[in-house]
């Protein structure tokens, strides 16, 4: 009677402990082999928003003739704080809230909404009256200013860098260390600002496998993630440290089984 009793208060446990998981909860994509998938198809571009800040790099076959067009910085700051020749770094051109930007020569450029192609293009048609007419330049336009947030139920929030402008809702939440077991994962919540200022919200559920085909798929940047929690670590929260509670329950568990065994005897 008494073994079969703390087998039972042990079950108990065990079932209590296991609830607050389940893999049909935790799993990512679980429909993923009965989905088409062709809504997906297209290489995504992200466009240049206002207070973006770009590098404009201008290429000839004659150096001088690009000089004009590749500013750059030559003196910067060392570690105490004084200027320390020697240094070559581009300038970057911030992007007003219109869309402009000041670029040499030329003057101001409307650049606000176009893809980072389109705006190599339109640079180099301003440009090539200003050369002769065997040149051919090569403009590469970079975006420096590329960051996404991650924040909430995660391993690791912070602001990362996205030196290749093309980030993934998975990439994202895999740099802030994936959601933590307490995370919603049906629910996460992403803001994002367009190029008027306008924000708007999103609810991304990373069990569906459609968020694949989803337009909210690719972050722009300054994307906000937000990964809520859920109602187990609401609770905690409410009560106390996870730990604290698992090691209430098992003594609550085993004060009963204990009287229960004396009564029983």
């Amino acid at each position: 009677m008494k073994r079969n009793l703390i087998f039972i208060v042990l079950a108990v446990l065990c079932l209590t402990l296991g609830s607050c998981g389940s893999s049909k909860q935790i799993a990512y994509f679980q429909n993923a082999d009965s989905l088409n998938y062709a809504a997906s198809k297209g290489l995504f571009d992200a466009r240049i928003m206002p207070k973006d800040l770009l590098t404009i790099t201008v290429s000839t076959t004659d150096p001088k003739a690009a000089t004009p067009f590749n500013l750059s910085v030559t003196n910067t700051l060392n570690a105490t704080g004084s200027l320390s020749t020697g240094s070559v770094a581009l300038q970057t051109y911030l992007v007003d809230n219109d869309g402009y930007i000041n670029f040499p020569v030329v003057g101001r450029l409307k650049v606000g909404g176009m893809t980072k192609r389109q705006c190599e293009n339109y640079i180099c048609e301003k440009i090539l009256p200003y050369m002769s007419k065997t040149e051919n330049p090569i403009v590469t336009v970079k975006m420096a200013s590329f960051k996404v947030t991650v924040a909430g139920e995660v391993k690791s929030p912070g602001v990362f860098n996205v030196d290749q402008e093309k980030i993934s809702v998975i990439e994202a939440l895999a740099r802030a260390g994936d959601l933590t077991i307490y995370g919603k994962r049906g629910n996460v919540l992403l803001i994002r600002e367009d190029e008027t200022g306008e924000k708007s919200v999103h609810r991304l559920n990373l069990n569906d496998a459609n968020l694949i085909n989803s337009p909210y798929y690719y972050l722009q940047q300054n994307d906000y993630l937000y990964v809520e929690p859920n109602s187990v670590q609401a609770r905690n929260s409410a009560i106390g440290s996870s730990t604290t509670i698992w090691f209430s329950v098992v003594s609550i568990l085993t004060s009963v089984a204990s009287l229960m065994v004396n009564v029983l005897k």
